[in-house]
Parts: C-alpha cells; structure tokens; sequence
C-alpha cells in the first residue's frame, strides 16, 4: 500500500530532523493550518503553524516593499536556537526549528532540498 502525501511530506520531515541540530520541522499552509509535521513533544501545532504563515507574509512584504525581490528565507536567531522559514511552492511554508550551535549553512541547503521535495507533493 501507497503512502498518502501527508505520510509521505512527514517522512521527508523527519528525514531533515536527523540532520544535526534541528530539533522540529513542519509544513504549514499559507494560511496558517498544519500540513504534515515533525515537532517535539509539548510544541503547539496550532502556535507554529500561524507564526509561521504571519512570518512568511511579512517577510514577504517587506522584501517587495524595500525592493529586494522575491522573499527566499526568513531567519530567526534568539538566545536558545534558531527558527528558518523558506517557501514551499506558493501554497506553503517549511519551518524549522533548531539549536543555537546548528551549523546555519548546512541548515540552509537541507531546508533547500527538503523544499525542493516538499513542493512535488503539494
């Protein structure tokens, strides 16, 4: 038996997980709503999900309004890890969630060819 896209979008996910240093992913809707996820025990879907859609239109906004093009990536550095945002296709949004000591440059290109296999199930 075939894997439904949702299945399939979270074995994706949690292929990405065990790159070093993330901690969660998920996929959300640009309108907020959970797609398929790979998030820690205690971590609100629903949280995620609608920061994430919030975080990806402003970010989309302010990159046309200052005249820098089409948004790739939103990032976020707080004091205990970090949040990376990128685009899935025009409908979604891959969010990952990962430690302070990640290595951002590997996190980038991961998150890059998980959107790239994210955005043919869609």
């Amino acid at each position: 038996m075939s894997k439904s896209r949702s299945e399939q979008m979270v074995d994706r996910l949690r292929e990405m997980g065990r790159a070093e240093g993330v901690e969660a992913s998920a996929v959300v809707s640009v309108d907020g709503l959970i797609m398929a996820s790979a998030l820690q025990a205690g971590v609100e879907e629903d949280r995620v999900s609608a920061m994430s859609a919030a975080m990806l239109s402003l970010g989309e906004r302010i990159a046309s309004e200052l005249g820098r093009g089409v948004l790739d990536q939103v990032f976020i550095r707080g004091g205990t890890g970090l949040v990376l945002l990128s685009a899935v296709g025009e409908e979604a949004v891959l969010t990952l969630l990962a430690r302070e000591d990640a290595k951002l440059g590997l996190l980038i290109l991961e998150m890059k060819r998980a959107s790239e296999d994210l955005s043919k199930l869609l």
